[in-house]
């Protein structure tokens, strides 16, 4: 855990604020409540449970417990509504947004729906929270900005052109926040998250969610299926340093606001390392699994090629240094499923 990651649980704790989760029903939004609720925090919570669910806040109340769930207040509602932004926003010191449509296939099937949510509903956030005089305002942007960009680093200057319309909204995002930051001295603090898992993570969305539906393969005796040859990799990044990504730009410095910055662990794992090393912790959780994956084709708009975050811009400013490698967030998330069984 990084120094500075420390210190502003210690301050949060001290201190308790109020914070706003948008899509607080979702896997990032869920885990990011129950950080904050064991950690003493006041959480207001939206959803409209088109992606996030109801089990999800249940798991989260059950993990906490009842002294600490008695702190969350949860609004059923649509970020796309201004005045339902306006009403939520209300009183809060910190806005974590992560409402989204964020599906690859889904966006390429309804693109104008993609829009209407990241795009119109951001910019609803935006706008209620910078008239409200929020403390800060953070959001979920995403590594499918660097879009057909080829190098295997990405820095956050360098990107190439999207390659689905829910990529294209994630930029329009920053490019909103930017405006916002020059014009407004409103200066939201964009997350370009990197292949996140986790529990409560959906296996749906095979192309994306790989590890989930790995998972439930495995537990069930099933057959993996790997796109391509499985030597395109990912910087796979558990959700805890999502969680801390998310603390430490929230109680950023000025100088360090206003930006965007990546969150990964900084290092790429091919799919068929990832194979491997799934297999060999539920293995030691459970049974062996002896299966070799399929091989099949790439999915639209999928990246066919490898990528790691840099991420040395969020270390210098933000003082993030992921907590979890690879491994023991593989180690984690694992024992999660194996624990709540997967639903199977």
């Amino acid at each position: 855990m990084s120094g500075r990651f420390t210190e502003c649980q210690r301050e949060l704790r001290a201190s308790p604020k109020v914070w706003l989760i948008t899509g607080v029903a979702g896997f990032i939004g869920s885990n990011l409540l129950e950080w904050l609720l064991d950690n003493r925090q006041v959480v207001i919570g939206i959803d409209n449970y088109a992606t996030g669910s109801a089990e999800n806040l249940a798991d989260v109340r059950d993990a906490v417990g009842p002294g600490c769930w008695k702190n969350f207040t949860f609004i059923e509602g649509d970020i796309r509504d201004l005045q339902t932004c306006r009403d939520v926003v209300r009183g809060v010191d910190h806005v974590l947004h992560h409402a989204a449509l964020d599906s690859t296939t889904g966006s390429i099937k309804d693109p104008l729906g993609c829009h209407d949510v990241n795009v119109k509903g951001f910019l609803n956030m935006m706008l209620a929270s910078r008239d409200e005089g929020v403390s800060s305002f953070t959001y979920a942007a995403s590594s499918a900005c660097y879009g057909d960009y080829q190098d295997e680093a990405k820095r956050e200057d360098r990107i190439g052109s999207p390659m689905c319309p829910s990529a294209v909204t994630k930029l329009v995002n920053e490019l909103y926040a930017d405006f916002f930051t020059r014009n407004y001295q409103f200066r939201p603090i964009g997350l370009r998250y990197f292949s996140v898992f986790g529990p409560r993570q959906s296996p749906r969305e095979a192309e994306r969610n790989v590890i989930p539906q790995w998972i439930r393969a495995m537990l069930s005796g099933g057959r993996v299926t790997i796109q391509g040859d499985g030597e395109s990799s990912r910087d796979f990044c558990y959700v805890g340093n999502v969680i801390e990504a998310n603390v430490l730009a929230a109680l950023a410095s000025e100088r360090a606001k206003g930006s965007v910055y990546n969150v990964g662990v900084g290092t790429g794992t091919s799919f068929n390392e990832l194979f491997d090393y799934l297999r060999f912790e539920l293995s030691a959780l459970t049974r062996d699994y002896s299966l070799s994956p399929k091989y099949t084709f790439y999915h639209a708009g999928d990246h066919h090629h490898a990528e790691y975050a840099d991420i040395s811009k969020a270390q210098k400013f933000l003082g993030y240094g992921p907590q979890f490698d690879l491994r023991s967030g593989l180690s984690a998330v694992a024992s999660w499923f194996v624990h709540e069984n997967s639903g199977i």
